[in-house]
């Protein structure tokens, strides 16, 4: 979620640039020795190891950055504190890694993070003036202008990395800015004010974007310092940290209840001592409470940070820190939370909820999930070992996330594990598209298929005969194509995103330490995948004595019945929303057998009227 560190990944720039008219292509190579002429030229063979003090502003805080890398390996570490949040990210060589505000660290390797880490490597080695110590594919993609301002564009692809595009502008030859493409978005960072270093030009000012300006990340370099080489144990994963949690009574698991709403845990936490409040609980979630919750606690939120997630909007967050986070018998110290406006969703989920918590609670303990029982059992590593007959899969980190190998009616792909996804299985854009999956399934409907952070997602609807996680096999599963332009959900590393529809046909145990997640199956997992068989999408009103009609699928019953969007649903089958609540009356389309006839009591322009909804399958 929030990243403030003197990495140069980069995304798209705000001025509006044209390609300038240009003769031949030039040797890219040449292009950049002589950028390194005018940067400093044989001063650079004498840097082996820096050391960098930043001033950061973003959000509305200030904060420190600290950093230390290695120049002939491109090995490096970043440390960054900034309000209640600190953290650290590094590569020691081989493998990248993030550390969260309370130390806990884990690999970022992804395939996503694997490809940053390399890019950064080839950069922080200054491998494109020292191709030796990183091979790259270089090209020369020509002049570009900005009125009376010209600029030389090269693009690089690091062995192993992924394609950045380096700036140089062609008056000074200093760098100006890196453009370059992750998963979700494109990041520019704009460099300025050089100054002499021992003989080499250094960037003092360093803005990153990702083009809404308003959440920019601004560096102004306070020290650089050229060091002789650096140890490597700077550079590696850190030990885990002191313990900061307990479980009471000197246990070493604890046992707490969950419902099921939705697909979605929903579990009781206690904050500073009070509560309970109701949760969600997301395997890759960050901490985050509601304003309302946080208001309740008498916490008040610093800075204005960019909150995203599967929709396509964003939202400002701010950030506090509380004393006791407390969950069955366990308490933990100094937990950071998020502050985000959850209203919408409380209405999507028609359940009042204070706000999530996951990674903390995976990271820290062996979670055991047991749907068919509604409970999960948090174990303290060291005291967790397993002898049932599941099936052991490895998995990597995605972020947060668990992420492992799996396929697609045999179409292999990086797979993530949320059970913050009400979904079975969201198969992502760029995936769906480069296996033309619209076209294969023959996914004519589409529809409101979700609604998380950053608002709702759609998708067109298809069947899988069978998906693979790891070794499972799981089969005849409804598989939702998604549709969206900006969010999660349009990330090309990644294949799909497995939801609580499949999860809760196991018995899943999540080993974040040993990065391995368990699968027994349960006996919810001989029922058949069903969407919704009236083809609409609800949610609660607000004020709770209506649903609304936000969503019809065209040709579904709900459509053909006559029912819009913008429609005041008042009672189903004489049930009020407030002795109906809408998981219930999800669960209800369903699992009601096709020619059912629902009736739905809709009110419009002020005046009622009932209309019969015959359910049928729809995939």
């Amino acid at each position: 979620m929030l990243r403030c560190t003197l990495r140069t990944v980069v995304l798209a720039a705000l001025a509006i640039w044209t390609v300038a008219p240009a003769g031949a292509a030039e040797d890219p190579a040449a292009l950049l020795a002589r950028a390194r002429q005018a940067m400093g030229g044989a001063a650079w063979d004498r840097v082996a190891a820096n050391h960098v003090r930043a001033r950061v502003e973003t959000g509305g805080l200030a904060g420190t950055v600290e950093s230390w890398e290695d120049v002939g390996s491109g090995r490096y570490v970043d440390r960054f504190a900034l309000g209640p949040a600190s953290g650290a990210e590094g590569f020691d060589g081989k493998t990248a890694w993030t550390q969260d505000s309370s130390g806990q660290a884990h690999p970022s390797d992804a395939a996503e993070e694997v490809a940053a880490a390399r890019n950064e490597a080839y950069r922080r080695s200054l491998a494109y003036w020292y191709p030796q110590r990183v091979k790259a594919g270089l090209e020369d993609t020509g002049e570009r202008a900005e009125g009376e301002r010209r600029v030389r564009v090269v693009r690089i692809t690091p062995q192993g990395g992924r394609p950045f595009e380096l700036w140089i502008d062609a008056a000074t030859w200093r760098f100006d800015r890196l453009v370059e493409a992750g998963g979700r978005e494109t990041r520019t960072t704009f460099f300025s004010d050089y100054r002499a270093v021992d003989g080499v030009l250094v960037p003092f000012a360093v803005r990153v974007t990702n083009g809404e300006t308003k959440y920019d990340q601004r560096l102004q370099i306070e020290s650089v310092e050229h060091v002789a080489a650096l140890e490597p144990a700077r550079f590696a994963l850190p030990a885990p940290p002191p313990p900061d949690f307990a479980i009471a009574d000197g246990k070493t698991a604890t046992t707490v209840p969950f419902e099921l709403l939705n697909n979605h845990i929903y579990v009781e936490v206690r904050i500073d001592g009070k509560g309970p409040f109701q949760v969600l609980c997301d395997t890759g979630g960050q901490n985050i409470m509601t304003p309302e919750l946080a208001a309740t606690l008498g916490l008040e939120g610093q800075g204005a940070f960019q909150g995203q997630g599967v929709g396509e909007k964003s939202e400002d967050i701010a950030l506090a820190k509380v004393k006791t986070l407390a969950i069955g018998g366990v308490t933990l110290r100094d937990q950071v939370f998020a502050i985000y406006p959850l209203q919408a969703m409380q209405q999507v989920e028609g359940v009042r909820f204070g706000g999530l918590v996951g990674y903390e609670i995976f990271r820290r303990f062996v979670v055991d999930i047991d749907y068919a029982r509604r409970q999960l059992v948090l174990t303290l590593p060291a005291a967790f070992a397993y002898h049932g007959a599941g099936a052991v899969v490895p998995f990597r980190f995605h972020d947060q996330t668990p992420q492992i190998d799996g396929a697609i009616d045999g179409l292999a792909g990086a797979l993530d594990l949320d059970t913050g996804s009400r979904s079975s299985l969201t198969v992502l854009g760029p995936f769906a598209a480069a296996h033309g999956l619209v076209e294969r399934y023959g996914a004519k409907l589409e529809a409101t298929t979700g609604w998380g952070v950053g608002g709702s997602v759609r998708g067109r609807l298809a069947r899988a005969v069978a998906i693979r996680l790891g070794p499972v096999e799981v089969r005849d599963v409804v598989i939702d194509l998604a549709q969206q332009k900006k969010g999660s959900f349009t990330d090309p590393y990644l294949a799909g995103n497995v939801g609580g529809g499949v999860l809760k046909r196991f018995r899943v145990i999540f080993d974040y330490g040993r990065k391995q997640v368990i699968f027994e199956r349960a006996a919810a997992d001989a029922a058949r995948d069903a969407w919704d068989r009236a083809g609409v999408w609800l949610n609660l009103a607000q004020g709770g004595d209506a649903f609304e009609v936000m969503d019809t699928i065209a040709g579904a019953p709900a459509a053909a019945a006559g029912l819009v969007a913008g429609d005041r649903v008042v009672a189903v089958d004489g049930q009020s929303p407030r002795d109906l609540p809408l998981p219930v009356l999800r669960m209800r389309l369903r699992t009601l057998a096709p020619g059912t006839p629902v009736t739905f009591t809709v009110e419009r322009a002020g005046r009622r009227h009932e209309v019969v909804v015959m359910l049928r399958d729809l995939v």
